[in-house]
Order: structure tokens, then sequence, then C-alpha cells
């Protein structure tokens, strides 16, 4: 361009110009062009998924939500980590950090070892007798830490006391073994409910096995629809259960909100959020195991039967989920000054997936052009475009979330155009 020329040169005049000469060079220009678009966006981000799926995804009006991408991942939209809902995206970076690294093998070493005064390497006892020896030679009292002679005996105790209290060294030992008690109580029933949710989604395959031979049966009983939502339903309620101990690890403990609440304010809310806890755990627990009983070969009266306790377990937990997220935003998280922890609201449909972008667009002017429908959404009315993080769902709404500005719920391909991209 010419010096102090004011024309303006847009993607357009830019394509039309490098295509001629550098074809490769104009579809370069394209893809870093909506690579551009959609890293100073933060309502549309790149689908997480290794190897990486080629996929964008954009929300409606809510970033803290939970998606689903056409590739098959859940993700949080905020953070691009797993879908981790009840939890906060700062719980559960701290969470995956501290079961990741040796900061708890490192409390196991305080709360059982004690080093040696020579080489200072961590000693375990595995006897009776509080006389050690280190693997250096070295030998010490297991009582005080103080190095020892090989004659050390109860009747002639050299140089040292074992009697002295050490209060500085006690706290310290007592704090340790008490975070170490703590944090394992949380991730034992994490990982218990983590590993049933893998076993119980293999049970899928066999419920529909079991559905297909009782629709052969000659039986008063056809739909067994009540199967596949009572089924569907014990996965969302429990990856919440599971989700909900990693929450109620900080939430309760001293690592984030040690000025926020008193001991006493602490006690009261840790009990309300454990007593509805305890509820759906419960519950999840008893539609589990009803669902996994050989429905296939019961008669067709107690088959109604049990239709009936699935049904009426699976509302049972979706309305304990809601009040639990209920209580967490407003009783929880609503109390406390810093608004930095935001969660993903509670749907009862599950988390949500994306819709692909239906566009009409010309990649070259030579070429036939491919013309398909250009609605937004799956309803194909641009009145209302499907997304992300609606508060309109079934499920529990978020309170304390701002409204933002609306946008379309879309998918995006890597390869669309970008002026394509900008007209929709």
């Amino acid at each position: 361009m010419a010096h102090k020329c004011n024309a303006v040169c847009d993607e357009s005049v830019v394509r039309n110009l490098v295509s001629k000469r550098h074809p490769d060079l104009a579809e370069k220009f394209d893809r870093f062009l909506l690579e551009s678009y959609i890293e100073d966006n933060r309502m549309v981000k790149w689908c997480p998924s290794t190897p990486h799926c080629g996929n964008a995804i954009r929300v409606e009006d809510d970033e803290f939500c939970e998606v689903e991408c056409s590739c098959g991942l859940q993700f949080c939209f905020s953070c691009l980590s797993e879908a981790h809902s009840p939890c906060s995206c700062m719980m559960w970076e701290l969470w995956t950090k501290k079961c990741r690294d040796e900061s708890e093998t490192v409390n196991w070493i305080t709360v059982h070892t004690k080093p040696c005064p020579q080489c200072h390497k961590p000693v375990e006892k595995n006897g009776g007798c509080n006389l050690v020896s280190c693997i250096c030679g070295q030998a010490f009292c297991w009582l005080c830490g103080g190095a020892t002679g090989r004659d050390h005996t109860w009747s002639t105790i050299a140089g040292h006391s074992c009697g002295r209290y050490k209060e500085d060294q006690a706290k310290k030992t007592e704090r340790a073994k008490r975070d170490l008690y703590r944090y394992m109580h949380y991730l034992n029933r994490y990982k218990a409910h983590t590993d049933s949710f893998k076993l119980e989604s293999k049970l899928k395959e066999t419920i529909l096995e079991k559905i297909s031979i009782s629709e052969e049966r000659e039986s008063i009983l056809r739909d067994f629809s009540w199967v596949t939502n009572g089924l569907n339903r014990l996965f969302r309620s429990r990856r919440v259960l599971s989700y909900s101990y990693p929450f109620a690890f900080y939430m309760f403990g001293e690592e984030i909100f040690v000025d926020e609440m008193t001991n006493k304010e602490r006690e009261i809310k840790q009990h309300l959020f454990e007593d509805q806890q305890q509820q759906l755990e419960a519950n999840v627990e008893k539609l589990s195991k009803i669902l996994e009983e050989p429905f296939d070969q019961y008669s067709d009266d107690k088959v109604t039967e049990m239709r009936m306790q699935i049904i009426n377990l699976t509302v049972i937990t979706d309305t304990l989920c809601k009040k639990m997220y209920e209580c967490i935003e407003n009783d929880l998280l609503g109390s406390l000054q810093c608004n930095t922890h935001n969660i993903a609201p509670y749907k009862s449909k599950g988390i949500e997936k994306a819709s692909e972008l239906a566009v009409c667009w010309n990649s070259k002017p030579s070429t036939t052009e491919k013309c398909v429908a250009s609605d937004s959404g799956t309803s194909g009315k641009r009145d209302r475009p499907f997304g992300f993080g609606s508060s309109e769902d079934s499920g529990c709404p978020s309170q304390r979330r701002p409204k933002k500005e609306t946008y379309g719920g879309v998918f995006f391909d890597i390869s669309m155009p970008a002026d394509v991209l900008h007209r929709n």
C-alpha cells in the first residue's frame, strides 16, 4: 500500500490478492484468522481433546458450564479440564495437584518415620524395640531421635533424655498426622465413587441385553425406557457424588477459606452439607443395587414393582442433586465474601452436547457453491439459538452468575473460512 493510504484492506481483499498466486498461503491466512478469533473470544474455546479433534465450541451466555464436544469429550468450559462440578475450577486444580505431587507422601514420611541423626534419611521402625538402627550403621533412640551407641540400654542412657517433652515437634507431628488422615478420608471416598462410576458404565451393555430379552417375552410391559432413564440418572448422580468429596475437602478445610468462616460456622455448614451428601449417597446405592437385579427373569408383578422403585429413586436422586447444588451456591459459596468460586449449574438432562454449525459458503468463486441450512442450533430457529450454560434448564439455576451478552451456541470446524465465520 502507498504511503498515507487510508484504504481499508480487509481479509476478503487480502484473500483475493494472495489466492491468485499463493493458494496455500491463502488457506493458511484463513486458518490463522480463525485461530485469532477463537483465542480472542472467551466465549469460544478449542476442544481440549487429545489428539485434537479440530473443533471449537461457543457457549450461549455463561462461561461457567460443562459441555460435550461432538468427539464425545465432556469438559469444563471455564478451565478446559474434565467436567468436575460441583467443584470450582480452583478447587479442582488444587485437588488434582495434591493427588499428583508428593505432598501426601511427605506427610506419610513425617508421621511414620524419623530421620537418622547421621545421614538424615527417613527410617521406619519395624519392631517393638525403641533402639533402631539405620542402614548407614548409626543407632539412635526412636523416642527422642538422639544418636546412641551400640551399648544403649534402658538402664544406662548417656547424653540424652527420652523423657523430655518437645512441644513444637509434637505439635508438628500431630498436625501432619491429622491432615494425612483427613486427606485419606476424602480421597478414599472420591476414588470409591469414581471406581463405581467406571464399573457401572459397563453395566449399560448388560442392561440393554436384559431389555431385549424382556421385550421378546410375552409380557404386559412393552416400554422399558424407565430402565435406561434410571441408568442415566445413576451415572449423573454418581458423578456428582464423587466430585462432592474434593469440594468438601477444600470447603471445610483450612487451605482456602480459613479466614472466611469461624470454627462454629464451619462446623454448622459442614453438618448441613454432609447430611445432604449422606442422603444422596444412600439413594444412589439403592438405585445401583436395583438396576443390577436380573429383571429379565422376573414375573410381570415383580417387574412392575421394580419399575415403580426405579422411577421413585430416579426422582429422589435428581431432587437431592438439585438441593445439594442449591445448598452449595446459596448457603456455602453464596455467603462468602470472595466471589472467585463459581460452579457449573446442575442440569437434570445431563451435560449438553454441542450442535454443529450449518452454513452456506463458497471458498472459491470458480467452484460450485455448496449450500446448506444456515441456522445455528438443533431447532433451526434463529430467535432462540442453542447454547450451553443456560439457566432455562429444569435443573438448578445459578443465581450468583451475571447475565452476559447472548451468543449462539455453535460448533466450529477449523477448515471454515473466516469470512463465513464473521457473517454468521
